[in-house]
């Protein structure tokens, strides 16, 4: 049971915090009409950081308590958070490199 309730808390807190994030970002990307058409990179961008922030933070503090539940190695973290940032940026980049 307290696996199930833990997989509910996942998704709400996927779905709650990516929309927020998704309408800062698309308020960002709005602004000019090329970056629209690669607003996706950001999405991805969005699912990535909020993956770092389960594992590292809020799985500590949910309904399940089993094995496994570990933080992501330092250097992942980090390599992560920066493909996460080059995701939110390539919008812009490939919208001047291809108009």
């Amino acid at each position: 049971m307290r696996t199930l309730l833990e997989l509910i808390r996942i998704i709400v807190i996927f779905g709650l915090l990516g929309a927020l994030g998704w309408v800062v970002i698309r308020n960002i990307y709005t602004i000019n009409e090329a970056t629209e058409s690669y607003s996706w990179l950001g999405a991805l961008a969005i699912l990535v950081l909020l993956f770092v922030l389960y594992r590292n933070k809020l799985q500590f503090s949910g309904w399940y308590k089993g094995e496994g539940r570990n933080k992501l190695p330092k250097k992942v973290s980090i390599t992560l958070i920066g493909v996460s940032v080059i995701l939110i940026i390539s919008p812009f980049v490939l919208s001047s490199l291809l108009s």
